[in-house]
C-alpha cells in the first residue's frame, strides 16, 4: 500500500537513490490559499545535514507540479517532487546480494524476489520526505480551525524530558539538534549519542506528538476509531515499533479509580480534570489534547560488525555497513510524526463534514 487516507488522499513514491521521491494527495479543498514557505521550513526541519544526521547533502526543495494556480489549490490532485540531488550509491555495490540486519532488505526480497540495495530504495527513511511535504499543506488547513500539531523528541538513548509546558517545549526542542525540550536531558543524551558513535553503534528513542485545539466528536465508532487510525497513520513510518496514546502503557498499571478522567465544568464548559485517556474516549476525541508517542528503533545502518548471509553464494559473512547514515534518526522523525498525525486529523475531520470539499 502506497496510498493512505478517505477522503484526503496521499500517495508517497520514489526511491532513496532514485531520480525523485514525492507525493501526490487527491482530495484536499479546492479555493484554499497555501504557504510555499511554510512547506520549506516543514522540509528544512526534516532534511538531512544537522549534526547528528546523515552528512547526506539534500536541499529537499519541494517543486509542486499540479493541482495548484497562484497558490490556490484547484481541487484537483496536488502532486509535489523532491529531486534527489546528493546520490551516492557506491558503498552499497558490495551489498548487492547481502542482506543488512535490521533492515528490509531479506522481506521486500522475500515478497518481491527483487529489492533495490541502493540504500534501501523505497524502505529508506528518505521516502517520509513526500509524508512530511503532504503533512505541511494538511497542517496549513488545520491552522484555519486553530488546530496546532506540535511535536518533539519525548527520549533518547534511553533519556527522558520532563515536560511541563508543550508549547513551550515545541519552541525549546526547535532549537536543539536532537530536538529535545529539557536542556539537561538533551546534555545526558548526547553523551550517550557520542559513546555508541564512537563504538559504531546507533541510538533509538521516542517521539511525542499533541495534537491541540481539535475538536470532540471526531473519530468513526468501533472500526474508524480515531486512535486507531493514528496507530495505523504513525506505526507506518519507518523506524517506529510501538505507538501509545495518552498514559498508554502505565495505564496497564493503574487502577480504574487512578486512570478514569474526571470531569468537572470550566468557564460554564465541560472540561475533563486529567487527560490520560489522550484526548480519546471510545475512538473518538474528547476536545482535550490528543497525545500519542512513538517508539524509534535505533538506526539499522552500523559500521560495527554483524553477522548476515550473502544469497548469492549462500554463505554466512560478516559485514560493517558504510555509507552515511543518522546515528539516531528520532530528531528527524519528529515532522514525520507530526505529518502523519496533521494528515489524520484533517481526513478525520473531513469525513465529519467539519472541512468543506471547496472554500470557494
Amino acid at each position: 500500500m502506497n496510498v493512505f487516507g478517505t477522503l484526503l488522499r496521499v500517495t508517497t513514491w520514489g526511491e532513496s537513490h532514485g531520480k525523485a521521491v514525492g507525493c501526490v494527495i487527491d482530495g484536499f479543498p479546492a479555493g484554499f490559499k497555501i504557504d510555499k514557505e511554510f512547506i520549506r521550513r516543514e522540509m528544512e526541519r526534516r532534511r538531512p545535514g544537522g549534526k547528528f544526521a546523515s552528512k547526506r547533502k539534500e536541499v529537499d526543495e519541494v517543486e509542486i507540479l499540479s493541482g495548484v494556480l497562484d497558490d490556490v489549490t484547484l481541487g484537483t490532485p496536488i502532486s509535489m517532487v523532491i529531486w534527489n540531488r546528493d546520490v551516492d550509491s557506491r558503498p552499497y555495490e558490495e551489498l548487492k546480494t547481502v542482506f543488512r540486519p535490521g533492515h528490509a532488505d531479506f522481506t521486500y526480497h522475500a515478497k518481491f524476489g527483487i529489492r533495490d540495495w541502493r540504500g534501501g530504495g523505497r524502505a529508506s527513511a528518505r521516502e517520509t520526505a513526500g509524508r512530511v511535504a503532504a503533512g505541511a499543506l494538511a497542517k496549513l488547513l488545520l491552522n484555519r480551525y486553530g488546530i496546532k500539531i506540535l511535536g518533539y523528541a519525548r527520549e533518547i538513548a534511553g533519556v527522558g524530558c520532563e515536560i511541563d509546558d508543550v508549547e513551550k517545549a515545541f519552541e525549546i526542542a526547535e532549537k536543539s539538534p536532537l530536538r529535545m525540550p529539557d536542556r539537561s536531558a538533551e546534555v545526558e543524551a548526547e553523551k550517550k549519542l557520542k559513546q555508541a558513535i564512537s563504538e559504531g553503534d546507533s541510538v533509538g528513542g521516542i517521539v511525542e506528538v499533541v495534537a491541540r485545539n481539535v475538536p470532540p466528536g471526531i473519530g468513526e465508532p468501533v472500526f474508524g476509531k480515531l486512535d486507531a487510525y493514528l496507530a495505523y497513520a504513525v506505526m507506518g513510518i519507518p523506524a517506529v515499533k510501538g505507538v501509545e496514546i495518552g498514559s498508554g502503557f502505565k495505564l496497564a498499571k493503574m487502577k480504574g479509580s487512578e486512570s478514569n478522567d474526571e470531569i468537572g465544568l470550566k468557564d460554564g464548559k465541560i472540561k475533563f480534570k486529567t487527560n490520560n485517556a489522550g484526548g480519546i474516549l471510545g475512538g473518538i476525541s474528547n476536545g482535550e489534547d490528543i497525545v500519542i508517542r512513538a517508539a524509534i528503533k535505533p538506526t539499522p545502518s552500523i559500521s560495527r560488525k554483524q553477522k548476515t548471509v550473502d544469497y548469492g553464494s549462500m554463505e554466512e559473512v560478516e559485514i560493517s555497513v558504510r555509507g552515511r547514515h543518522d546515528p539516531c534518526i528520532v530528531p528527524r522523525a519528529v515532522p514525520v510524526v507530526e505529518a502523519m498525525v496533521a494528515l489524520t486529523i484533517a481526513d478525520s475531520m473531513m469525513i465529519q463534514g467539519l472541512i468543506p470539499r471547496s472554500f470557494r
